[in-house]
């Protein structure tokens, strides 16, 4: 679909990205698309290859525009809210809202998860703790505190 001015794989491309560094997948764009059509539906490699370069073409332009904020703000990392607010400053008004919301779904769950291994991670610590505890001869007048110290009474 796209002229790649005869840059080989193995030459040097001069500064220009090869055609298969810029766009997505083919497999997975078709995987994609196979998502959202009947059962038995087949898709052409034309119409494959035509959203492969749309989506990778609408991947960049937003993420040029983040990278654009994020330079100016003299950050190195574009975020989930840069992409966002690229959306919306592109026009994609309806997108960025939607998206937000995702990304805020997104961040209550990666909390979740975080809280959920160090919970698992605290309750391994605690176990641990009661094992070496059953292996060590204690008197009747010492108990462990809340931060596991062993303390006399």
């Amino acid at each position: 679909m796209v002229d790649n001015g005869g840059a080989g794989a193995s030459g040097d491309d001069g500064g220009v990205k090869l055609e298969q560094d810029r766009l997505l997948p083919i497999a997975n764009v078709g995987r994609i698309m196979k998502q959202i059509l009947p059962p038995n539906s087949k898709i052409s490699k034309e119409a494959k290859e035509t959203i492969q370069e749309c989506a990778s073409e609408f991947i960049s332009f937003v993420t040029g525009e983040a990278s654009e904020k994020c330079r100016t703000e003299r950050r190195k990392t574009v975020n989930g809210d840069d992409v966002c607010w690229a959306m919306e400053a592109l026009g994609f008004d309806d997108y960025a809202g939607p998206l937000r919301r995702y990304l805020q779904r997104y961040r209550e769950m990666e909390g979740d998860r975080a809280n959920q291994e160090k919970h698992a991670n605290t309750d391994n610590i605690s176990i641990a703790d009661q094992e070496k505890d059953a292996s060590v001869p204690s008197s009747s007048s010492s108990y462990r505190n809340n931060r596991g110290t062993r303390c006399s009474s």
